[in-house]
C-alpha cells in the first residue's frame, strides 16, 4: 500500500470537467435522503452553530444550482437519452469499483475491519472477474459496499465537523469533510495513476455526468417538495452524514450532526 499524500492534485480542471461537477454532492445528499424516507425533514431545523456563513453559503448554493441547471442537468439529460443503459452500467460500476480502492484505505483507518475485508473483496472480484470493474459481480455475490472518505475517517478520530460550508462546484460541505476532500481527490488512484491531464479530466467528467444522470427523478421530487431548497439541502447533507456512520440525528439536535459517535459499532 502507498503512503498517503495529502499534498494538493495536479489535477488542473478543464473547462469541460469543471462545466460537469457543479451541485453534485448537494443533489446526491438531498436525493439519497428523499429516497430513503428523509424527505419530510423540516427545513431549517439545523441550529444557527451549525450554519453561522449563512450569506455566502446561500449565495454560493445559487451559483452552483445556477450552472448546474444551465450545464449539468442538460448535459447529464442527454446522456440519459443517448447512450445505452447497459452502458451507463458498466460506467457507474467501474467509478463505484475504484472508490472501493479508497473505502478500503479509510475502513482501515477507522478500523472497520468488516469494511476493509468487503472492500477488499469487492475490489479484487470486480476487478478480476468483472472485466476492471465494468460488471459488479461482488454485489451480486451479496458482498456488501461499505464506503467511506477521509471526512469520515477524521470524524472516527473525533475531528468535530466545524461550520457547514458550500464549496463552489462541490456543494454541500463542512470544514472537516472540505479537508477530507482535499484528501480523497489527491489519494484517488486515478489522480496519482493517471498522470495525462486530459485523459483524467474526461474520465472525471464522465463519472459526474453519470451519476448526475442517476439523479434526474430525484431532482424532480426536490423541486416539488422543497420550500426552501437551501434549508434542506443542508440538513439533509448534515442528516447523511450522520446516517452514513450509523448515527442517526433526531431532528433539533444541538449537538455536531456531522460527527461520528465515539463508541466502538
Amino acid at each position: 500500500m502507498r503512503k498517503m499524500s495529502f499534498t494538493m492534485p495536479t489535477f488542473v480542471p478543464s473547462s469541460a470537467a469543471r462545466a460537469v461537477r457543479p451541485a453534485l454532492a448537494s443533489l446526491a445528499a438531498v436525493a439519497v435522503l428523499a429516497l430513503t424516507g428523509c424527505a419530510n425533514l423540516p427545513p431549517g431545523h439545523v441550529s444557527p452553530e451549525h450554519d453561522p456563513w449563512e450569506s455566502y453559503n446561500r449565495a454560493m448554493f445559487g451559483f452552483n444550482e445556477g450552472l448546474d441547471k444551465a450545464v449539468l442537468k442538460p448535459v447529464a439529460t442527454v446522456y440519459t437519452d443517448v447512450v445505452p443503459s447497459p452502458v451507463r452500467t458498466g460506467v457507474s460500476n467501474v467509478s463505484a469499483n475504484i472508490a472501493d480502492v479508497w473505502s478500503l484505505v479509510n475502513n482501515l483507518l477507522q478500523f472497520q475491519w468488516e469494511g476493509a475485508y468487503n472492500s477488499l473483496v469487492r475490489v479484487t472480484v470486480n476487478t478480476v472477474l468483472g472485466f476492471g470493474g465494468l460488471l459488479d459481480i461482488a454485489t451480486e455475490a451479496g458482498v456488501t459496499r461499505h464506503k467511506q472518505d477521509f471526512g469520515l475517517t477524521l470524524a472516527r478520530w473525533h475531528v468535530p465537523s466545524g461550520p457547514y460550508f458550500v464549496i463552489p462546484f462541490f456543494g454541500p460541505s463542512s470544514v472537516r469533510d472540505g479537508v477530507g476532500l482535499v484528501a480523497d481527490w489527491t489519494a484517488s488512484p486515478v489522480t496519482r495513476e493517471i498522470q495525462h491531464v486530459p485523459t483524467r479530466n474526461s474520465l472525471y467528467a464522465l463519472w459526474a455526468v453519470d451519476k448526475r444522470a442517476g439523479l434526474l427523478q430525484a431532482d424532480e421530487m426536490l423541486e416539488s417538495m422543497a420550500l426552501d431548497k437551501y434549508s434542506f439541502t443542508r440538513d439533509a447533507y448534515l442528516q447523511l452524514r450522520a446516517r452514513r456512520a450509523g448515527h442517526e440525528v433526531p431532528d433539533g439536535d444541538e449537538g455536531d450532526a456531522g460527527r461520528l459517535p465515539r463508541e466502538d459499532e
